[in-house]
């Protein structure tokens, strides 16, 4: 190699190369989403991300990366070079050839590491900005027509949909970048390192018959063989990866469950049972992780005997040619190290296929995750008209999943001096009306007309969400003085995420100065006094007075609040938000008579033009209700 012209000569390679594996690239990838079903499942999650139409900064990127890679490619061909001088120069005790083989490595060693950092940042940065599109598209859909509700009427439910959000989305992105320039590497090393072997290879008898450049034949036989056998050692790896994630997933799910409801499952006694079904789920967690242990045992130990076979191959081959001194010893190690090079790149899918397989799974998992939420959007939906602030019902037939009737050609409409009671025994379809006037339930004929906005349902566990009890109070809206949520808001949220993807030097002391900043402007809120008097005031006047001085205390009040307490919370809830028509689903339940004909008393005299529904049980509702509508079962229901 002459070294005084390696520059251009590189440049060259890398510019051939380039250009040449973008063509291929291109329709590689136009044919594996055309034909194959996980090519399709990729196209299907992330086309958009790489569509001209959106941006061309992710493909400008890409193509930067793509040369990046080539360019380590490239770095090889050159250290691989550089062993055969440098060993040569030993060879003949050449002194000066050896400095300069010193002086040549500090170089190419320089390259590399300012192309290693390079990469790193550039891939890393991409990877996040992928990711933040991909969770921003999947937390879209997921959330918005009220998906995440939606999914549990489909014939499949989607498991651990956090799980697939938070966990599969970064494995999906990660593994689809480290794999496909992986893939590139190794195509394109196999092609340079081929060329090398096959100018250091001499010929081999076999058999009687001589075979020219022999060691090449050789590589590329031993690994296609070895590949073929280890893909089928392999193969059962991919639907054990996919259980891995889901039998961790329900077993991690099971663990929140058991937390969640600590106090119901104390005062049952129910540790056993509990017990008996975590033990059981991570069971399934061990059984499934053993059987993965025995085939990668299986898988590994075929891939090591492979690996460590293929390291003397060169030098046995090689060795009569070097003691004839048709090559030296410089060609020698060159030899042996492409040999190697050459190897692991044909191997890369052997040695590979556990990701591969792993990166099916994660596939597979987002795949069933955007199908469960296309089918949940092909659900039917109730026909909800607004006419103004009128609550009416228009010939409402409401059914079951079985299309069995729980309510069948209601006709009313409420007012807002005259409040509707629902009644019905247990079972009958009383909250699957109010689910269906919130147009949640699915199955369901004819008209519903309610505003469309301003509107509240409270239902009997209130929803408190995590935060301030202030937040809680005035969910879901934001306290008036607040334009986002308090512990960051908005614009802080987009600086920290700008900050996160933003490489700068002192981007560690950015980020704590902007939490800093954060945590002191927004985990307390600021003090308003309009705000903060209706905040007290109604907390007093819903008999939680005791909680006016924790009211800018963050915590998780859903556990600290007992069950009567989270009920009249919701009424200060109602009281604040005002809303044009309210619907409580047994949101008294918990309260004692007294408490509930304070809530309702409360609820009229300070919304006197809202219109209310409730549904309930208890007779004493029936004081606070002048029209009620009893379902009888079986569709038949009666208005007085």
């Amino acid at each position: 190699m002459d070294w005084n012209h390696e520059l251009l000569l590189s440049a060259l390679w890398i510019l051939k190369a380039y250009a040449i594996t973008v063509v291929l690239a291109i329709a590689a990838i136009w044919g594996l989403a055309r034909y194959t079903v996980w090519g399709r499942q990729f196209w299907n999650l992330s086309g958009a991300y790489f569509s001209t139409r959106r941006a061309w900064r992710p493909l400008v990127v890409l193509a930067f990366i793509l040369l990046l890679t080539l360019g380590a490619v490239r770095l090889d061909v050159l250290f691989s070079s550089w062993y055969n001088s440098m060993y040569t120069s030993l060879q003949k005790l050449d002194e000066a050839g050896f400095w300069f083989a010193m002086v040549l490595f500090a170089i190419l060693a320089t390259v590399h590491v300012v192309r290693s950092l390079i990469e790193f940042y550039v891939q890393q940065a991409f990877t996040i900005h992928w990711r933040v599109w991909l969770n921003e598209r999947m937390l879209s859909r997921w959330i918005d027509g009220q998906t995440y509700y939606k999914t549990q009427y489909l014939d499949r439910p989607v498991d651990n949909p956090d799980q697939r959000i938070q966990q599969d989305v970064n494995v999906f992105v990660t593994s689809s970048l480290t794999l496909s320039m992986g893939v590139i590497n190794a195509l394109v090393s196999t092609f340079a390192f081929t060329l090398i072997l096959w100018n250091l290879s001499g010929p081999l008898a076999v058999l009687g018959v001589e075979v020219p450049r022999a060691m090449v034949f050789l590589v590329f036989v031993y690994v296609i063989v070895a590949t073929v056998l280890a893909i089928r050692i392999g193969r059962p790896l991919i639907s054990l990866n996919f259980l891995t994630e889901r039998f961790n997933a329900d077993y991690r799910y099971a663990l929140v469950r058991l937390r969640e409801y600590a106090e119901s499952v104390a005062f049952y006694a129910g540790e056993k049972v509990e017990g008996a079904l975590l033990r059981s789920r991570f069971a399934q967690v061990i059984a499934n992780s053993w059987a993965i242990v025995y085939r990668s045992l299986k898988f590994l130990g075929f891939n090591f005997t492979v690996t460590q076979a293929a390291v003397v191959f060169p030098f046995i081959i090689q060795a009569q040619r070097f003691f004839t001194k048709q090559i030296s010893l410089g060609d020698l190690i060159q030899t042996a190290q492409a040999f190697g090079r050459l190897q692991d790149n044909l191997s890369f899918f052997r040695n590979a296929y556990d990701s591969f397989a792993a990166y099916r799974a994660t596939l597979d998992r987002l795949t069933g995750f955007t199908t469960a939420i296309s089918l949940a959007h092909q659900l039917p939906t109730p026909d909800v008209r607004t006419d103004g602030g009128r609550v009416a019902l228009d010939l409402l037939t409401v059914r079951r999943p079985d299309r069995q009737p729980l309510l069948e050609r209601v006709s009313l409409e409420v007012e807002p001096h005259a409040p509707l009671l629902i009644r019905g025994p247990s079972g009958s379809g009383k909250t699957t009306l109010l689910r269906a006037i919130a147009g949640l339930w699915p199955y369901c004929e004819g008209g519903i007309i309610r505003p469309a906005d301003n509107v509240l349902f409270l239902s009997q566990k209130p929803y408190l969400p995590l935060g301030s009890l202030r937040e809680a109070l005035y969910y879901p809206g934001h306290p008036p003085y607040l334009a986002g949520p308090t512990v960051l808001d908005v614009d802080s949220s987009k600086r920290l995420q700008e900050a996160t993807v933003t490489r700068t030097r002192n981007a560690g002391q950015d980020l704590d100065a902007l939490l800093a900043a954060a945590g002191r402007s927004d985990a307390i809120a600021p003090s308003s006094p309009s705000g903060d008097d209706a905040a007290r005031q109604v907390l007093r006047q819903v008999h939680l007075g005791h909680l006016v001085d924790q009211l800018d205390q963050s915590a998780d009040w859903g556990r600290i609040l007992s069950l009567g307490e989270q009920q009249r919370l919701a009424f200060g809830r109602l009281l604040l938000a005002r809303p044009v028509a309210a619907f409580l689903d047994e949101a008294t339940s918990a309260l004692d008579e007294g408490l509930e004909e304070s809530m309702y008393h409360l609820a009229r005299e300070q919304l006197p033009d809202t219109i209310l529904v409730s549904v309930g049980h208890r007779s004493t509702l029936l004081a606070f209700h002048p029209r009620c509508l009893s379902i009888k079962g079986g569709g038949a229901w009666e208005l007085t």
